[in-house]
């Protein structure tokens, strides 16, 4: 019984020390890469306005966004959050969820961005958390589109 015991106990340490180990060197690229890239919504909320006359609504606030984040304009980034559903087709990313999000008056609108997916038309649900990657598009002048929007976008994790 002893000898049976011996095998046994051998076998399995074999079998342990043949498992296949995790790329260390890898690893920790792809992390550094997604590490390096990512957005915070703390990051984005970096931004100050400015009042300046828009020529159809009189006295607006425009976002002056923070040089960090300017610098990753048309860059790809990774960035998390909730989905909102915009209309039948598209999509924005937020900080909260839909009942506290930036149509409600409960944040500000440094904490929502534009999608435009990839493969075109998605069908996700409302308060889904995702993380995606995608390219930053900043927008401090357009008062009729997002401050930020992300083009060509994939979801990483959250599907």
């Amino acid at each position: 019984m002893r000898k049976y015991i011996l095998v046994f106990l051998g076998l399995a340490l074999g079998l342990v020390s043949f498992q296949k180990k995790e790329d260390s060197f890898h690893t920790s690229i792809t992390t550094n890469k997604v590490t390096n890239d990512t957005l915070t919504w703390k990051k984005l909320g970096y931004i100050k306005f400015v009042k300046k006359q828009h020529k159809d609504y009189g006295m607006v606030d425009y976002p002056v966004i923070s040089p960090e984040i300017k610098m990753r304009n048309n860059k790809r980034v990774f960035l998390s959050g909730f989905i909102v559903p915009i209309d039948n087709v598209n999509y924005a990313i937020s900080k909260n969820v839909f009942a506290s999000c930036f149509f409600c008056g409960k944040a500000g609108p440094e904490t929502i961005a534009g999608l435009k997916f990839r493969g075109g038309k998605m069908k996700l649900r409302t308060d889904q958390y995702v993380t995606l990657s995608g390219v930053l598009k900043i927008n401090e002048t357009d008062v009729d589109n997002w401050m930020y929007n992300l083009e060509d976008v994939v979801i990483v994790k959250g599907n």
